[in-house]
């Protein structure tokens, strides 16, 4: 035994600087944040916009105190706002003498949360105007500006069919313009004549060519559906979810009022 020690030792002292490697997991690569800022090709266009769209407002529906009770006593989460909205206008009366009183209703399957995984913007989503310039002949530089020839209309939608599409459209919408702040709609109308006053300059001898895009967001999660059954047991009143469901959705939600610009020069027609 003393032998082995010895040798062992001898081996530490002749290599005392020996390299040891460890095995170790690679530390999961961290997703780069999306930026919603919006870029300076971009640009708010809702004065001059010859066609005013209706803003989009959904506020967060506040849930009674009844709502709230039923919402956690909810085995899933509840957020579907027309869910809330007919908890509210439920009304179920307490009564001392309701010893043994059972009832189950059957309220039918909603969409009751959607969870986002993903919110991109795409500052180019459609075209929705050219405007161009033939400055071949001239000897000084031509200015441009932007104006919509054409009321345009750019449509949102999400990108599979769905059970219950308006209540989950609704959802995500809610998610999509609290992630990202904009103004957000499934539909928005750019009119014709509306206008820019930034300038961009064609050199001489040169095609101009001034293309204006609809920016969108996509978004993409997960929509959870589930039976909803209200419970009356005595005294006590409780939501209970069953055959629950998920199924992953996206959606093209557009930006209201904005427009993005490309501007491009060219020595021949594109």
């Amino acid at each position: 035994m003393k032998s082995i020690v010895s040798v062992l030792m001898t081996l530490f002292l002749m290599f005392p600087f020996l390299p040891v490697t460890y095995a170790a997991e690679k530390a999961p690569a961290k997703k780069q944040p999306i930026s919603y800022q919006i870029p300076s090709s971009v640009r708010n266009i809702a004065k001059q916009n010859t066609y005013p769209n209706s803003t989009q407002d959904l506020p967060l529906l506040q849930p009674s105190e009844l709502t709230k009770k039923l919402i956690n006593s909810s085995n899933v989460k509840i957020e579907n706002p027309d869910l809330i909205r007919m908890l509210n206008e439920s009304s179920i009366n307490s009564t001392p003498f309701a010893l043994g009183y059972r009832a189950i209703i059957y309220l039918g399957q909603w969409p009751l949360n959607y969870e986002s995984s993903e919110t991109a913007p795409n500052w180019e989503y459609q075209k929705i105007n050219t405007n161009y310039f033939d400055n071949r002949g001239g000897d000084v530089p031509y200015q441009i500006k932007y104006v919509q020839e054409t009321q345009k209309i750019v449509r949102g939608g999400l990108t599979a069919k769905i059970p219950n599409a308006e209540d989950v459209k609704k959802m995500m919408l809610l998610k999509a313009m609290e992630k990202t702040k904009l103004p957000l709609a499934f539909e928005t109308i750019i009119g014709a004549g509306t206008k820019n006053d930034h300038i961009y300059n064609i050199p001489a001898n040169r095609l101009g060519y001034l293309y204006a895009y609809a920016p969108a967001v996509n978004e993409k999660g997960k929509v959870t559906y589930g039976e909803v059954y209200l419970m009356l047991k005595g005294n006590k009143k409780f939501i209970v979810i069953k055959n629950v469901t998920s199924q992953g959705i996206g959606a093209w939600i557009p930006v209201q009022d904005h427009v993005s610009f490309g501007f491009v020069v060219s020595e021949r027609p594109r």
